[in-house]
């Protein structure tokens, strides 16, 4: 069974772009395990909340076949957190689907994995994307390799379905 980690901010993530892409992937049999700072309880920005199986710090990139990072306000606490940082890196540099949502796009950019990549993300991450040597399509969800990007809570549902066939790869 093919396993997925999404990494989720404690609060005022953004609700669609987690449980849309989800619900993709669990559908389909993929497993979705959800991993954030602290244990527990996670509260999306909408009022959904959710909760976290294991801590960031835990997560091995051998134990999955891709990460996706969700948007929202509360991302910021991952644009700079070494684990989240470091993750990125050993996703993209093992072949694995590496993903982001929103601005969640910050995190990749700065794990410099963006260059000469083409990326999307909501629109107050595009200066750091650009910064990171990505090439900002602005669409809604862009592919190109095993990164796979997404501008926001509208194109949630077919950045569930682009991960879904990169992973069925």
């Amino acid at each position: 069974m093919k396993k997925t980690v999404f990494v989720v901010a404690p609060e005022i993530f953004r609700d669609e772009e987690y449980f849309d892409p989800k619900q993709v992937l669990e559908y389909a049999g993929i497993e979705v395990i959800t991993a954030s700072l602290k244990l527990g309880e996670l509260k999306g920005k909408l009022g959904r909340n959710t909760t976290a199986d294991i801590l960031l710090k835990d997560v091995k990139e051998k134990d999955f076949d891709a990460i996706i990072y969700v948007g929202g306000g509360g991302a910021s606490v991952y644009f700079d957190n070494a684990d989240a940082l470091k993750l990125a890196k050993e996703f993209f540099t093992a072949g694995k689907i590496t993903a982001s949502i929103c601005i969640a796009g910050v995190i990749l950019a700065n794990a410099g994995i963006l260059k000469g990549k083409k990326a999307t993300a909501f629109i107050d991450g595009k200066d750091t994307l650009l910064k990171g040597g990505a090439d900002f399509t602005g669409k809604a969800v862009e592919i190109d390799g095993n990164i796979i990007t997404a501008n926001g809570p509208a194109a949630a549902g077919d950045f569930g379905k682009a991960i879904l066939e990169r992973i069925k790869l």
